[in-house]
């Protein structure tokens, strides 16, 4: 990014000074860790001194007894339809049931998106809502990318906008370049070191995940029809331009290097807040295992709702012939009454997660992947082993290994042997260790704090009214010049042109000879 050191920290310093409180809206259309992070956003928002609403969509919670509580923001709730609730929540377990058994496919995403969508157009149909928003006098919208309805919404609203990326690049073409040489497509499951082959396969993959795209796009197209007049009808692709500015819940410790933009700015570790000390009775527990320390589950939120008896039975058994403590948590009205839970385990349906990463204790982190935990784990220079479930997890743990902060192993591998065996690797290898607390170092030691950077480039959006000055002028280019596919067929045309001309005149030139040896000979 362009911007120095010194000027951040001017703008930081400056940013109050120079601008009043703005009224700022944030969106949060889906629950479970999306909700989290922009419950985040709005709250360092609002404690920086600007005025926060949160529109926040009700009636799907994507995190059982989850509870939300007072918030020092104004929240705008939505319901939708309680048949759509319904609808939503069959579709999704069985989309999140057919990861787990290891046969989701992209149609299954498709239709998850699309379910998404029908959401969406039963949130533009609240006039009531909408024409509410347009007349409060909002100086910024802040809107979180999973799906693409909130930047409908935006648009409907006519106001500017920053947008939050949850996940690592590539789920969403932000337009940064993107060099198939060592930037890795969306789910190649690459690193950013290729061989010949992995570039083969980077390039196709390029070329299915823009077809895919397209479709994923294509979800909403009755909904625009629907909701914005023929003459001025949005395309997906622009919008996404549109942006102020990116923010990317990533961070250099973690992502492979790449080509950025000016309006692109990492803020990964948002979540990360001042440590605590653990509950006594965690602390009571850890504190029985002396020098072997502990080892931190948790696989997230949903695992409880699904039938993974089996699973359950392999972990406990791997953990059972550890000598560390274990803190798993899972449900534990959720526990299968068949399984007699190992004595060195510790069940419990909440905890302190990064209180936990920062004891002194800890000894390794045995998680599904999500960008949060991996975050954290990094913040307090954690080891994992990484079980991802589905979405972006696989992606994640392939960072994770190429950084050599822990190992993978998918679902279908899970046997106690071979998560004993990967977490004595991990544990007994001091590598891991070492790369982990340099990811730490990394992580930490960046000038400004994620919620600094945050704070910081929204004031200056707002002080200079809009990002125009970030963004490329490529993002105003037609596709045929980006490509340089104008110059090419010039140039084209111009060396058939020589060729057909340089043939030519060899051809007068040729018969200007024969002519000439013809009149030799008479």
């Amino acid at each position: 990014m362009a911007v120095s050191r010194a000027g951040l920290l001017c703008l930081l310093v400056t940013g109050p000074l120079l601008s009043e409180a703005a009224q700022i809206l944030t969106l949060s259309l889906l629950g479970g860790s999306h909700y989290l992070l922009m419950d985040q956003v709005s709250q360092i928002l609002q404690d920086h001194g600007h005025n926060v609403t949160m529109l926040q969509q009700d009636g799907i919670s994507l995190i059982s007894d989850f509870k939300k509580g007072n918030k020092p923001y104004q929240v705008i709730s939505w319901l939708p339809p309680e048949n759509y609730q319904e609808e939503f929540m069959n579709y999704f377990n069985f989309f999140v049931e057919e990861a787990f058994n290891g046969r989701s496919t992209f149609e299954d995403y498709l239709k998850l998106i699309e379910s998404l969508a029908t959401q969406c157009t039963h949130l533009l149909r609240r006039k009531d809502i909408t024409d509410s928003l347009k007349n409060e006098n909002f100086d910024l919208v802040v809107v979180e990318i999973f799906d693409y309805c909130p930047l409908l919404v935006v648009e409907k609203l006519g106001k500017p906008f920053v947008a939050i990326l949850p996940s690592s690049f590539n789920t969403v073409d932000i337009g940064l370049p993107s060099p198939v040489s060592y930037v890795p497509i969306y789910y190649s499951l690459l690193t950013d070191r290729m061989d010949f082959w992995g570039r083969v396969k980077n390039l196709v993959k390029f070329f299915d995940f823009s077809k895919k795209q397209w479709q994923v796009h294509s979800q909403y197209d009755n909904i625009i029809r629907e909701h914005f007049p023929e003459d001025s009808r949005p395309v997906l692709f622009d919008l996404v331009r549109k942006a102020e500015l990116w923010f990317i819940n990533s961070d250099f410790a973690f992502d492979f290097a790449r080509p950025l933009l000016p309006n692109t700015v990492y803020v990964g570790g948002l979540m990360a807040k001042a440590v605590r000390p653990v509950p006594q009775d965690l602390e009571n527990f850890i504190a029985k295992f002396g020098d072997s320390g502990f080892i931190l589950v948790t696989l997230g939120s949903m695992l409880h709702n699904y039938q993974i008896q089996d699973i359950l039975k392999e972990m406990n058994k791997a953990f059972a012939h550890r000598p560390q403590g274990v803190i798993w948590r899972y449900k534990t009205s959720e526990w299968p009454k068949d399984v007699q839970l190992a004595a060195n385990v510790k069940l419990v349906d909440w905890l302190p997660q990064s209180d936990l990463l920062a004891h002194p204790s800890i000894r390794l982190f045995v998680t599904h992947g999500g960008q949060n935990s991996i975050m954290e784990a990094i913040q307090h220079g954690v080891p994992v082993v990484g079980i991802p479930l589905f979405g972006d997890q696989p992606e994640n743990l392939v960072r994770v290994e190429a950084k050599h902060l822990g190992v993978t192993m998918s679902l279908k591998q899970l046997k106690a042997e071979t998560l004993a065996r990967k977490m004595k690797q991990v544990m007994e290898d001091k590598r891991y260790k070492s790369a982990a607390m340099a990811a730490s170092i990394i992580r930490r030691s960046h000038p400004l704090s994620p919620s600094q950077r945050l704070v910081g480039w929204i004031n200056h959006i707002l002080q200079t009214g809009n990002g125009a000055h970030l963004k490329p002028f490529v993002f105003q280019q037609p596709w045929y010049e980006q490509y340089l596919l104008d110059v090419l067929l010039f140039l084209l045309g111009v060396a058939l042109g020589s060729m057909w001309l340089c043939g030519k005149l060899l051809r007068v030139m040729a018969s200007w000879l024969r002519g000439s040896q013809k009149l030799k000979q008479m």
